[in-house]
């Protein structure tokens, strides 16, 4: 019998055009069963609206960055009922902004303005590589700004006196280790969080997956807010630290030989807590270590011979 979704007959060469595809493409992914067999209509094989739509739907998904294998996996799910309406709204969820900034545009000549100076070629050419800017088509002297506060951040930096390449380099450098963070984040949310919701088939339906993209929704802000606090804690210590150093403030104490972690017994670090307190546990180990130290030396220089000893040494 004939399905009668096939009155909108469509030969290969007709379905690609249609499609904007290439016949090599459909037969391809015919092969790789991503696409249903033609109907055999006496010598012609006939293609149906519901091709057109499944060739639509594969090229929606690999713009979207899917591989053919992955692709393969969704339109399965949708074949057996399994909500790829709600896996789509997930995924739009997931790539959707992670950021309330928008995107602006910059003219070479603003770029010559803020940076105060003739444009650097090189130093366009490697914004654009890091995508701090990003081309335009036609138009040659505009530049799109996914992010204006991070191009206004190079901007202090530059106005301060750090160099173009240096700025370039610290976001590199600072790239890797943010994705690390964002990395380690998505492991620890994936395994705690939506593991239950991707890892058994049975549980992506449309339902979960639209929970699953309310949790996006409300997990999206934690990661940059606890790096925010994080990088709140970290910078005020370490630029107090520096601050006292570059100013002297440790000139005036006695230099602190450099320190070394030594593992100590725990009934050891117990006794002397109890005899000392808590808070002074550590001061009386390095005192009675240092202590130990002196008296071992004060004993060797004795026994020695008295020939061997220096002048001012004690006879």
């Amino acid at each position: 019998m004939t399905d009668p979704a096939v009155h909108h007959a469509y030969r290969i060469e007709d379905l690609a055009h249609r499609t904007r595809t290439s016949v090599r493409t459909i037969r391809a992914y015919q092969d790789r069963g991503l696409l249903p067999r033609p109907e055999r209509q006496g010598r012609a094989n006939l293609y149906s609206q519901a091709h057109v739509t499944r060739l639509h739907q594969i090229a929606h998904l690999l713009d979207r960055g899917y591989t053919l294998a992955s692709v393969k996996e969704l339109l399965e799910a949708w074949d057996t009922g399994r909500g790829l309406g709600g896996v789509l709204g997930l995924v739009t969820e997931v790539e959707g902004p992670w950021t309330d900034e928008r995107p602006d545009r910059v003219s070479r000549a603003e770029l010559e303005n803020r940076f105060g100076g003739s444009p650097d070629e090189d130093a366009v050419s490697e914004a654009v590589e890091l995508g701090v800017l990003e081309r335009i088509d036609g138009d040659p002297d505009t530049f799109l700004v996914p992010s204006p506060q991070e191009l206004a951040v190079a901007v202090e930096l530059h106005a301060a006196g750090v160099p173009l390449t240096a700025i370039s380099s610290h976001l590199r450098e600072l790239r890797v280790q943010v994705e690390h963070i964002a990395a380690r984040f998505l492991q620890f949310t994936t395994e705690h969080v939506f593991a239950r919701y991707l890892d058994e088939p049975e549980h992506r339906t449309d339902a979960n997956a639209a929970e699953a993209a309310a949790l996006v929704r409300r997990l999206r802000p934690l990661a940059q807010q606890t790096v925010d606090a994080e990088l709140a804690r970290a910078m005020r210590d370490f630029a107090t630290r520096r601050l006292r150093e570059h100013l002297g403030g440790d000139k005036a104490a006695p230099s602190r030989p450099e320190t070394r972690a030594v593992s100590l017994p725990a009934e050891t670090i117990e006794a002397v807590e109890g005899l000392v307190g808590r808070e002074n546990a550590a001061r009386f180990i390095a005192l009675a270590a240092e202590r130990e130290v002196r008296a071992r030396a004060l004993d060797i220089l004795a026994s020695r011979p008295p020939e061997e000893r220096g002048v001012g040494e004690p006879h």
